[in-house]
């Protein structure tokens, strides 16, 4: 009976958001604390338990780090305690034969800006070169050298909206588990793309990017392919090996992995000027709000998208509405332990006034003054509606202030559905704006019911104009932030033995 080692370490950061995260950001689990949690959960480890429990194997929990929320830089402290623990929960767990590491790709400290790779390279000194390790990441991941070179082979995400984190997971076990048993040798070829992409073309059902991984599933799906797909990265984590990559794992078949790499990275650059968002100043945004009669807008915020690494503190749309006398009832999510504390002595009817906004990331939001009163309090403890991951909004409040309705948390979390106003009290359907923090929520949660979807072009530390952002440290030129990129294509081959 083959034993197989789970570990997690999860978080997507965005650099340019000057809160860092800190270790509270982080749900911690070990051993069969890990399994129990990850059994009522659609992602990635649910999805690779299913298929090892099937299998017979016998599982060892080592450590899980999952991130409560996305943030800013993981500060160095918090990542070096991590650090320790995962390692640690490594050493102490019994000989294995194979590792399946959960993982994300997007992960950034104060000091290490490839997090993902330096674990994998310290687990090889631990565990040695003979046991085979497997790793599952988010297509917005970064795909570096040091990821590929101490792994034995890379899975990652088909859908964008990602739909696919339980199935994602199962690919990865069953891939381990063919590795494990020598049925397959891995060898991988990946392509670097100079290109940081937005956008609607970016869902895989509907957009171009959509027709790269269908080729890199055809591969997957062949005779000798393994693992396919393609790495959008995050452009909110701008790290050294930030920009867009093809990869393909085939079953030792070295000059297959290096043609099928460069077919898809090739089909991505045919499509590549197209992958960028339509933006509407917040002025314009206003003036469509005003003019609209019929049926909810969706005034989408992805500048402020905390799933994107962003603060959550933004209040520029609900200024510019304020200031535009817009009298349409319009929710909105904003991240502010100060206001919250104010709410909570105020009580459930009472009447405050404070500051809401700019807590985070003051040096692109001013709070903004607001009159309101208390309609909801809650600890911000619940169930997201996408895949039931257990979210942690830490003391919140749902703040009624004339026609808008805010609800207020003490802590950033992901807003990639509509729990986050389900488990307060408010459904999106009831208004006539909803502010969305997310660049792409699944189709049902607002596009299909909403009048208008408006990208706002506003400030935030996740927005969509990449050229406002300033990246430093990734490579150069690159699309969008350059004129006239070439590509020149170039297939890299990692093969560990």
């Amino acid at each position: 009976m083959p034993r197989i080692l789970i570990a997690e370490c999860k978080q997507e950061v965005s650099t340019f958001n000057p809160h860092l995260s800190g270790y509270k950001d982080f749900g911690i689990r070990r051993g069969r604390e890990l399994i129990e949690y990850h059994r009522t959960v659609r992602n990635e480890v649910g999805g690779a338990l299913v298929v090892f429990e099937a299998a017979g194997v016998e599982i060892v929990p080592a450590y899980s780090a999952f991130f409560i929320s996305s943030g800013g830089t993981l500060a160095k402290a918090a990542w070096e305690r991590i650090a320790a623990e995962f390692l640690d929960a490594i050493r102490a767990a019994p000989p294995v034969d194979g590792v399946y590491f959960c993982m994300h790709g997007a992960m950034a400290s104060e000091e290490e800006h490839d997090p993902e790779g330096w674990l994998l390279s310290e687990t090889r000194r631990i565990l040695g070169d003979d046991i085979p390790i497997v790793v599952s990441l988010d297509l917005h991941g970064i795909l570096t050298d040091r990821m590929v070179e101490h792994s034995d082979a890379i899975v990652a995400y088909h859908t964008y909206p990602h739909v696919d984190f339980f199935e994602t997971g199962e690919r990865a076990a069953r891939l381990l588990l063919k590795i494990v048993a020598k049925e397959v040798k891995p060898v991988t070829a990946k392509v670097a793309i100079p290109a940081l992409v937005r956008g609607d073309e970016l869902i895989t059902a509907t957009g171009r990017f959509g027709e790269c991984i269908r080729q890199a599933q055809a591969v997957e799906s062949g005779p000798r392919g393994l693992s396919a797909g393609m790495f959008i990265g995050n452009p909110f984590t701008d790290v050294p090996a930030l920009q867009t990559y093809s990869f393909v794992v085939t079953d030792n078949d070295i000059d297959l992995a290096k043609r099928e790499a460069l077919l898809i990275a090739a089909k991505f650059w045919e499509h590549h000027a197209v992958m960028q968002v339509p933006l509407v100043s917040l002025n314009e945004m206003a003036r469509i709000a005003l003019a609209h009669a019929t049926g909810t807008i969706a005034l989408v915020d992805a500048a402020d998208a905390t799933s994107s690494g962003a603060s959550g503190d933004s209040n520029a749309i609900l200024r510019k509405l304020m200031e535009a006398e817009y009298k349409g009832r319009t929710l909105l999510p904003i991240v502010d332990a100060a206001a919250v504390t104010v709410a909570f002595a105020a009580g459930i009817g009472g009447r405050l006034e404070t500051t809401i906004g700019g807590t985070r990331d003051p040096g692109r939001f001013q709070p903004l003054r607001i009159t309101a009163t208390v309609r909801l309090l809650s600890d911000g403890r619940f169930r997201s509606e996408s895949f039931g991951e257990e979210w942690l909004a830490g003391p919140t409040a749902v703040l009624e202030s004339s026609n808008f309705t805010i609800v207020v948390s003490s802590n950033a979390i992901n807003l990639y559905d509509r729990s986050f106003y389900f488990a307060h009290g408010q459904n999106p359907q009831n208004f006539d704006a909803v502010v969305v923090k997310s660049p792409h929520c699944q189709h049902h949660m607002y596009a299909d019911w909403c009048a208008k979807m408006i990208n706002v072009d506003a400030p935030g530390s996740s927005s969509a104009n990449l050229p406002y952002l300033g990246h430093t440290r990734c490579p150069r030129p690159i699309f969008p932030l350059d004129k006239n990129v070439e590509f020149l294509p170039e297939s890299r081959v990692f093969k560990r033995q």
